[in-house]
């Protein structure tokens, strides 16, 4: 019996390496840097901006670049290591399986490329070698190289994933090729405002721009109380993700998540007389603290 146990704790142990060494791709708040170089350079940028329950199911939401109508939506399995892709738009339903980084080498994978520049059924492609390499932190994160099966018609060129970044193309054609004179680049990416990948071969540095912006928008956030009424007011709160309230012991007592309202309410009828904390909480995890008094 005992030996029994200590096998299913190994066996244990070995499931929590093996999930600790995946670096999740929507862990955090996203930012894309994508460049393009003809006549000169031109860097677009999109990024995560909110979530979203779909069939039972969360999603990130994509906006920027070409994902303004905030229909694309991204979702994550950690477990099985699969990134899929929804397109929320009158008459279609379908979900895309954009990406699995739990193949080995020399499996075969069908590409997706939904609403790209390269074909939607990218056809079969093999994965010739996982190669693990260092990002911005350091640290070694696993680079996917594939290349079209033999027979495949529809895609001619390699594609390339990073581990917790997705397609070195745009992050909806994995299949893609990533070059620069062409459809584009992968150039930065960041998470919760952190730069974690980048390439400068055409441009001069990686700065966050959409999150960096977000973050310093809690800066114009209100709240105000109303004489005689048991209500607060929380405005210009569209970059705040988050509303927690703290009594003066530091007890939770009220929280509420918040997706792009310009303004929010809390109803104080039922606590007591006294001072409470409010803590927003925004982009990159960026927080607030305000000091009210019923």
């Amino acid at each position: 019996m005992k030996q029994k146990i200590l096998t299913f704790s190994f066996l244990l142990l070995g499931f929590s390496i093996i999930a600790q060494n995946y670096k999740p791709l929507l862990d955090n708040i996203n930012e894309w840097h994508f460049t393009t170089c003809h006549f000169g350079c031109l860097t677009d940028v999109y990024f995560t901006d909110g979530d979203t329950l779909v069939d039972g199911k969360n999603y990130k939401i994509l906006d920027g670049y070409h994902y303004i109508s905030r229909s694309f939506l991204l979702r994550e399995d950690i477990v099985s290591k699969q990134v899929y892709l929804k397109i929320a738009s009158p008459g279609l339903n379908e979900e895309f399986l954009l990406y699995d980084f739990s193949l080995d080498v020399g499996a075969t994978f069908q590409m997706k490329n939904p609403i790209s520049p390269f074909p939607q059924e990218g056809g079969p492609f093999i994965l010739d070698s996982i190669i693990e390499r260092p990002l911005i932190d350091g640290n070694q994160y696993k680079h996917f190289y594939f290349s079209p099966a033999p027979g495949n018609t529809a895609s001619t060129e390699n594609a390339v994933w990073i581990e917790g970044v997705g397609s070195l193309s745009m992050v909806n054609a994995p299949g893609g090729h990533p070059n620069i004179n062409e459809v584009g680049h992968l150039s930065c990416f960041f998470k919760n405002s952190e730069a974690f990948y980048a390439n400068l071969d055409s441009i001069n540095d990686c700065l966050p721009l959409i999150l960096e912006n977000k973050k310093h928008n809690l800066q114009k956030v209100i709240v105000s109380k109303p004489a005689n009424k048991n209500i607060c007011i929380l405005s210009n709160t569209e970059p705040v993700k988050t509303v927690t309230v703290f009594d003066v012991t530091g007890k939770i007592i009220y929280t509420k998540s918040n997706n792009g309202q310009r303004s929010i309410s809390i109803d104080l009828s039922n606590y007591q007389n006294g001072m409470y904390l409010i803590r927003i909480t925004g982009w990159g995890q960026t927080k607030k603290i305000f000091k009210i008094v019923k």
